[in-house]
């Protein structure tokens, strides 16, 4: 399966995936946008416009928009990161034009009712309310926050209570005016669909939409060893450990993928079975990856006892040093090739997650890989490609994110 790509005079891009043994598609529109795109007091301004863009136009209320989709039985949602906003819906076939109305609709001409805007800043700030409940949440938070300082990366996705409780209404519409511009969106859709029939949706829909095209404030953090807690008194400690990694168009992010998987996203990795099988330390430990466009990361989230924390990290930190030094083993590096290549294949059987393979990399830049060529770059993938990341990579300064019964001056030796 091929993608086909139309860019419009405005910079609005259309880019589709046809999978002919499906009856159904699915259709994102992506914006250019999340929350590094964010002034100070535009703080969650993004995730506050998903919620906000749902809530209808002049002409459609949210219950139309809610009642448009049910009748139909599509699915329909949107999500925000740190660097962009999609809003989807995947529907029956027949069904697309309507779907890509009520998007439209919702993107190009939101009515944003100061009732509207009231009533949901109180969903978002239960949103807040329930992220700060979760432990985890916060660890994670506290790591972002810990790894990139002042950069524009560390900031939250969903803001804080003090921006979503005081943000105006005219706050609101200027930074959708100034960010939802026609080049920093693309109309992603896949399915039982033709690529001509998208283009002549999308230009029926959003023509004659005009707009600059989005800026981005892209500098280098500057990291150092930091640890950042939200001392409670738990039963569990949470802990986020880790640092800067390969950012999201570096070449080797297919090794980068191998070594991720052997560290601990996985049953079979050596966290797992060193820290939970072998060792009883902890029920919930992986590794996870976050790239971005100037920086990345790579981090690890273990659950324990506040007595075993100590322990864990050390073991934590042994385990980045041996694979900094040795690598991994033939074995480790077949297994998490087999594990990428089928996690893919399987993956790529559903509608949506084509569309947001295809939206997001044309929104981010990324090259467009068939499923063969990501096979085969996976396969590429050899024993020294991946020690040579661990190397770089784990040798890189370390931060902690953490939330339990201790301060930040009892855990600053574990990133020394």
């Amino acid at each position: 399966m091929e993608h086909r790509l139309t860019t419009f005079p405005s910079g609005l891009r259309v880019i589709t995936e046809t999978m002919p043994s499906v009856r159904s598609v699915a259709v994102g529109c992506w914006v250019d946008t999340g929350s590094r795109d964010e002034a100070p007091a535009e703080a969650g301004c993004s995730h506050f416009l998903e919620h906000l863009l749902f809530k209808g136009s002049e002409r459609l209320s949210a219950q139309d928009i809610a009642r448009a989709f049910d009748a139909v039985g599509a699915r329909s949602n949107a999500f925000t990161s740190k660097e962009y906003t999609c809003f989807w819906a995947q529907l029956r076939d027949d069904d697309l034009a309507m779907g890509m109305d009520l998007l439209a609709e919702m993107l190009l001409r939101p009515a944003f009712r100061p009732e509207d805007i009231a009533s949901e800043a109180h969903v978002v700030l239960e949103e807040i309310n329930m992220n700060e409940d979760d432990p985890g949440d916060v660890a994670h938070d506290r790591f972002a926050r810990a790894l990139w300082g002042d950069h524009c990366l560390a900031l939250p996705v969903l803001g804080t209570r003090e921006s979503i409780g005081g943000m105006p209404r005219e706050v609101i519409v200027a930074y959708w005016d100034r960010r939802y511009q026609p080049p920093a969106t693309v109309v992603a859709a896949a399915g039982h669909v033709e690529h001509e029939q998208v283009v002549e949706l999308t230009e029926s829909l959003f023509g004659g939409w005009e707009g600059p095209p989005a800026d981005h404030d892209y500098r280098d953090p500057a990291i150092v060893p930091r640890v950042e807690v939200k001392t409670r008194d738990t039963e569990q400690a949470h802990l986020v450990f880790g640092g800067e990694a390969l950012t999201r168009g570096d070449e080797r992010r297919f090794a980068f993928g191998v070594l991720n998987h052997v560290l601990g996203s996985g049953m079979s990795s050596r966290l797992f079975r060193e820290i939970r099988e072998e060792r009883g330390l902890a029920y919930a430990v992986y590794s996870f990856r976050m790239p971005y466009a100037d920086s990345g990361a790579y981090g690890i989230y273990v659950g324990t006892t506040p007595r075993q924390t100590a322990q864990v990290l050390d073991l934590v930190r042994a385990t980045l040093a041996d694979l900094g030094t040795e690598g991994i083993t033939a074995d480790e590096l077949e297994r998490a090739q087999g594990n990428m290549k089928g996690s893919l294949a399987l993956s790529m059987e559903e509608t949506n997650s084509r569309m947001i393979r295809l939206g997001r990399h044309e929104l981010t830049g990324v090259s467009h890989l068939s499923i063969d060529e990501t096979v085969a770059a996976i396969d590429a993938v050899t024993l020294e490609d991946v020690r040579e990341v661990a190397e770089e990579v784990f040798s890189s300064p370390r931060v902690l994110g953490a939330v339990g019964p201790f301060g930040a001056g009892d855990l600053e030796q574990f990133v020394q």
